[in-house]
This record gives structure tokens, C-alpha cells and sequence, in this order.
């Protein structure tokens, strides 16, 4: 996917957020700011206390898994049926400050043959029932037990595996400045169908404009998205591709573990 937008135009736009900040005119939420600012751009904003981010947290968690533990239930005994144990997809993801967490999904994928080692693979291992559940973000449920934990907010930038964390460049890792999320702003943006670049431009300028409001319009975007079922794979493939590194088009990479990191 072509980058959406210039670096000479995000630092145009930032600079006219600054402004009607000054002039104490609300904060622009156009198609620019939606693309993301350049890291380091942008007004400063309050950033909440930790304790008010972990309070949002549990506010919302704790009653969504309370509330849907029938479904999660029932979700866990028809993946047990269809396509057998585990039923649970776990995978170490990077955290905030770059601390080492283990995600947990439910699983909509076959286990790897030889040779199905990474994300070229996913098209054939994915099976229908993990199609639909991805298509309705249902696998996202157990990691609510992420967030109750303290390994993850409701919104921040989305976890991604641990052998990434060398490709990122010094502005993108930026990102994990702050707690990850189960959504983000890059994720009530475009989602999968994002390039890689602009999905990590985004989550920067999340860092930089952290805020309360932020948080609950992202949560509001992204049931709007799920419910429209929008951006579930970048274009061209079944999941996501591999992360080459920051400003990388067309880079092979090794070694490479199995799942999919959305």
C-alpha cells in the first residue's frame, strides 16, 4: 500500500494543530491527523497518570470478560472441536519499554507443518472457523486477561512480536514509550490495510497525544470498524506480512516464527 501522506505534510498539519492550540481552538481531527503525525510532532498534550489508564482498564474489562464468559466458553469448546488443542494461540510480544509479555488469542489457525514457519504460510493454515472469528475480532477475547493482568491497556499501539524489536528505526520505537493496547489509533485507522511504515507512524503520534478522549474516541472507532469488518488483512494477503523494518519495502527476512502477529 503507498504511503497516504508526506512527511512535509504531517509536519504542515502539526504545526496547524499547534496553532489553533494557541488560539484556543479545538484540536484538528481531519484526514491528516488521522494519518499520523512524524515523530516528535504535535502540541503536548496532559498525559493521563498511569493509575487513571489502569482504572479505564479494569473499568471495562472486567465486565466485558464477566459478561461475555459464556461466549468465551463456547468459542473455547467449538475451537476444541473443529480443529482440536490448544485451544489458545500464545506468543511473546513486546511490551512497554520493550519487557517481554506472552499474548494470548484464541487460535484460528492449523498447527505449522514443516516448513510453514511464517506469515507466507498463514493462507493455508488458516481454517474457516478462524476466519470468522478473526472477521469479528472474536479472537481478541481472552486477550482481555492480558489487559487485567497489567501486560496491556484497552488502546495503545498493538503488540507486535519480540524479533521485531531490532528492525524498528530509533523514531518508531517511540512506540513503546507506552502501555500496549488491544486496539490503537493505527487500528480504528485502516487496520491491517495499512503499510507497515504508516501503521508505526501512527503509533507514535499516539505516544505524542495520548489522552483520555483520545482513548475513548479510539475505542468508539473501533467497534465501528469491527461491526463494518474493515481492514482484517493488508491487501493481498490472508493476514499480514512480515515486518521487514522501518522504511523497508522489499526485504528478506529469516527466521521467522510461526503465527501472525495481528
Amino acid at each position: 500500500m503507498a504511503r497516504q501522506t508526506t512527511t512535509a505534510g504531517i509536519v504542515a498539519a502539526d504545526r496547524a494543530a499547534r496553532d489553533d492550540v494557541a488560539d484556543g481552538a479545538p484540536r484538528d481531527t481531519t484526514t491528516a491527523h488521522a494519518i499520523g503525525a512524524a515523530p516528535g510532532g504535535g502540541p503536548p498534550h496532559r498525559v493521563l497518570g498511569s493509575w487513571a489508564s489502569r482504572v479505564l482498564d479494569l473499568a471495562l474489562a472486567v465486565p466485558v470478560l464477566l459478561l461475555a464468559s459464556p461466549a468465551i466458553l463456547g468459542l473455547a469448546l467449538l475451537i476444541r472441536l473443529r480443529m482440536g488443542s490448544p485451544v489458545l494461540f500464545h506468543q511473546q510480544r513486546a511490551g512497554r519499554g520493550g519487557r517481554v509479555f506472552e499474548l494470548v488469542k484464541f487460535r484460528t489457525m492449523r498447527a505449522a507443518a514443516p516448513g510453514e514457519d511464517g506469515p507466507d504460510s498463514d493462507g493455508e493454515r488458516l481454517t474457516r472457523l478462524g476466519q470468522a472469528l478473526r472477521s469479528m475480532s472474536l479472537d481478541e477475547l481472552p486477550t482481555l486477561l492480558n489487559v487485567v493482568r497489567g501486560d496491556m491497556g484497552l488502546v495503545g499501539p498493538r503488540p507486535l512480536p519480540v524479533r521485531y524489536l531490532p528492525r524498528y528505526s530509533a523514531a518508531h520505537a517511540r512506540r513503546h514509550d507506552v502501555r500496549p493496547g488491544i486496539t490503537g489509533w493505527a487500528q480504528a485507522n485502516g487496520r491491517n490495510a495499512l503499510s507497515w511504515d504508516d501503521q508505526l507512524d501512527m503509533d507514535v503520534w499516539y505516544v505524542d497525544h495520548k489522552s483520555l478522549h483520545l482513548d475513548l474516541r479510539i475505542l468508539r472507532d473501533t467497534v465501528a470498524r469491527v461491526l463494518r469488518r474493515e481492514g482484517i488483512s493488508a491487501n493481498g494477503h490472508p493476514t499480514r506480512p512480515e515486518f521487514p523494518g522501518s522504511g523497508a519495502t522489499n526485504v528478506e527476512v529469516v527466521g521467522a516464527e510461526a503465527g501472525s502477529p495481528s
